[in-house]
């Protein structure tokens, strides 16, 4: 493979990856929005009862949440919505490992690979704590 191909790979697909995962995160946000304000009385109930027990838990799997997601609940779109706006530098990150993986710059995929572990133990900590 060329540099110039190399290059143009890089300018091309990855904009275009890390436009589509915003699009989808816009529009799934968008969609929250919509639904939060077609239920203003949601986040008022959501905060009283925090007030009357400190540690609410809302979704016990990632299944519970999409479901209620899919079922209309704002909260759980809007948390979709951000989950997928978490996997921009994840995809970034991910596109150009495979790619210095094919093109078998050691240094550059021992980096990526370095920073894509740290992005997912981010995330999978979060998920825990």
């Amino acid at each position: 493979m060329k540099a110039q191909d190399e290059d143009r790979i890089l300018r091309v697909w990855t904009p275009i990856i890390l436009r589509t995962v915003l699009a989808a995160a816009g529009i799934v946000l968008i969609w929250g929005l919509v639904a939060i304000s077609l239920t203003p009385g949601e986040y008022v109930m959501h905060f009283r009862a925090m007030q009357h027990n400190a540690r609410v838990k809302d979704y016990l799997t990632f299944a519970q949440l999409v479901m209620r997601a899919w079922h209309g609940n704002p909260r759980a779109i809007m948390t979709v919505g951000l989950m997928i706006l978490t996997l921009v530098p994840l995809a970034r990150v991910a596109f150009c490992l495979l790619f210095f993986i094919k093109t078998r710059n050691k240094a550059f995929v021992a980096f990526t690979a370095y920073v894509l572990a740290g992005l997912v133990a981010g995330v999978l900590l979060g998920r825990i704590g």
